[in-house]
This record gives C-alpha cells, sequence and structure tokens, in this order.
C-alpha cells in the first residue's frame, strides 16, 4: 500500500497546532506547447463562445437585482438542456427582495445510475453573476461549461446516478437565499447519498504572464506564478475527490493543472457552491481558474466575453469529460 504523502505547513491559530496541506498530487501537469485544437474542440471551443456570449452578453448582468435577465438566463439554460433530451427538474423557491418576493430555481438534470443509482455524483455550477458586472468569468465559464457536459453525457449510461445542477444565488455567498445552500439541504434532508460534488467555478480566463498568479499565504509558497492552469480544490476532508478528479485530468488534458487540499479557513478554499455541500457534510471540490488570485476582471464590469480564451475552456471541458466519467463509473 502506497503511503499518502502530505506536506505539513504549521499556521498559527488560537493555541498551538499544525494543519495538514495536502500538495502532492497524482500524474504530471501538462507542459509546454499543446498540440493545436482538434477539430472536436474547435467545435467545442465556438460552442462554448456562443453559450457565454448569450449569457454574458446578450443578456449580460443577472441577479435579483436585474431579475427579468436572471429569468433569461434560467430559461437558456433550461432549454438547452431540454434540447439535449433531459426533463429538467425545478428547484424553485421564494426570495424577499427589497421589491417584492422573487421565485428562484435551481436547474437539475439528471441520468439514473445503471449500477449503484443510489450514489450520486453532482455536477454543477451557478449562473447568476453579481451586482454591476456581466460576469463572463464568473460565471458563465461554468455555465457554458457544464451545458457542454450534460450535452456529452445525455445518451451515457452513468454506473451512478449524475446530476448536473446549474445554481442561482450564488453571489449572495453564505446567506439562506444562495441556492446551493437551498440545493444542499434538501439533499439532506431526503437522505440524497451524495458521494461527490464538483463545483465548476470561473475556468475561462487563462495568462502566460510571469507574476499573473497570486495566491494567499501559505499556497503561494508552492504554487506557479503564471496563471496557465485550471486547479482543483477542496477542504481536507475532500482531498480523495481533489486527488481523483486531477489525476483523471491529467491523463487526458492538454491544459496545465494544479491541486491543493487545505482547511477552510484559508482565503479561496471555501469560495462557491461546493461550500454548501460541506456545510452539509458532503464532499465536494472547485475547480477553478482562481478567480480574483489572476483574473483582474473579477466582479469588475470588464468581466466580458471578449476577456476569456475560449480555447484554453475547451481543453480544460475535455479533460473535465474524463474527471466526470471517472467519477460517474468508479468501482
Amino acid at each position: 500500500m502506497k503511503l499518502m504523502i502530505w506536506i505539513l505547513i504549521p499556521i498559527l491559530v488560537i493555541g498551538t497546532g499544525v494543519w495538514l496541506i495536502m500538495l502532492r498530487m497524482p500524474g504530471t501537469s501538462h507542459s509546454g506547447a499543446a498540440a493545436p485544437l482538434t477539430q472536436r474542440e474547435v467545435m467545442l471551443r465556438d460552442s462554448l463562445r456562443r453559450d457565454v456570449e448569450k449569457l454574458a452578453g446578450e443578456i449580460g448582468e443577472r441577479n435579483l437585482i436585474r431579475y427579468e435577465a436572471l429569468t433569461a438566463a434560467s430559461s437558456y439554460l433550461e432549454q438547452g438542456l431540454t434540447a439535449a433530451g433531459y426533463t429538467v427538474e425545478q428547484n424553485k423557491f421564494e426570495v424577499a427582495t427589497p421589491q417584492g418576493p422573487r421565485s428562484a430555481y435551481n436547474l437539475i438534470a439528471e441520468l439514473k445510475g445503471a449500477q449503484r443509482p443510489s450514489e450520486i455524483v453532482i455536477v454543477g455550477a451557478h449562473y447568476d453573476s453579481r451586482e454591476g458586472t456581466p460576469g463572463a468569468d464568473d460565471n458563465a465559464s461554468g455555465s457554458a461549461a457544464l451545458l457542454s457536459l450534460a450535452r456529452t453525457f445525455a445518451k451515457t449510461a452513468p454506473g451512478r446516478t449524475l446530476r448536473f445542477v446549474f445554481f442561482t444565488n450564488e453571489e449572495y455567498f453564505r446567506q439562506n437565499l444562495m441556492g446551493s445552500l437551498v440545493y444542499a439541504k434538501l439533499c439532506r434532508k431526503r437522505g440524497d447519498n451524495i458521494v461527490a460534488m464538483l463545483s465548476l467555478e470561473t475556468i475561462g480566463h487563462y495568462s502566460d504572464v510571469a507574476g499573473s498568479q497570486k495566491y494567499p499565504f501559505p499556497i503561494n509558497l508552492f504554487y506557479p506564478a503564471t496563471g496557465d492552469f485550471l486547479g482543483f480544490v477542496g477542504n481536507v476532508a475532500s482531498r480523495t475527490l481533489v486527488r481523483t478528479a486531477i489525476g483523471s485530468f491529467r491523463t487526458v488534458a492538454t491544459l496545465a493543472s494544479e491541486g491543493v487540499a487545505a482547511p477552510e479557513f484559508i482565503e479561496g478554499v471555501g469560495w462557491s457552491d461546493q461550500w454548501s455541500f460541506w456545510r452539509q457534510g458532503y464532499p465536494g471540490i472547485m475547480i477553478t481558474d482562481t478567480a480574483p488570485f489572476r483574473n483582474p476582471h473579477y466582479h469588475e464590469p470588464t468581466d466580458t466575453p471578449a476577456t476569456l480564451d475560449y480555447g484554453r475552456l475547451a481543453r480544460a471541458v475535455t479533460g473535465l469529460e474524463s474527471v466526470v466519467a471517472k467519477f460517474v463509473d468508479a468501482k
């Protein structure tokens, strides 16, 4: 049996103690120049661009303040899932706003597992954007990727039950109206056996400029300073998911990748919908371009479709297809 390798980083806390941060990951990150996009990746790149431009360009800012746009984004994604052959479930809940009560919707498309239907893998992304920004990277990129994955797996027969979930209201982070928190609580109440939750969060911005990547201490001591990679991030309890995901990604991806499992108090580790599932005792990870640690347009009016790298986004989605397949068919 191979010994799991941890790197111990002492962190000042109340009292004394040492926190474990897992840095060593399986496989080897892609390096060097990537081969030209395959014909399929070119088609995928163009499809991702169309979906991002629809969400963050034509529809634009979408949240409870711009409620009509939020509803338009929900309708667009639901139509995309329906066109792929899914019966879409709406997880509807009411939210009180200064403008009056609003209906909010999480969208769920499910493929029942053929061998282990009680074991559930959720792949999710939020489709709302922060007030004042069109949210191309945050998070039309994740939504477009999720829609692409749903299309790819629509005609498959997974071993485990596979759910694609579009979450609303992520930008009201850690509040009760956060869509993923509403849904995670529902899953726990029903007794759903969620074995993995993968949150696709800002995955479309990349840079080859040295110094373009920033990280909080102590992660900055161990990770590259160029923002050309996709990150896999989990809390310590979800370390096995991090390793499984990045190991599978690295078997096929032509995009650099980095992974970490770290305590939740480290800045950025819990910044997305996986946090909601952690609160309900479920394992989950975030897959990300690291958002404000790289992207200068994060939560700004300049987070527009023109700022994304659709070729690399296509490479990321191709690798994520392998990740999802690994989780739903894992023995």
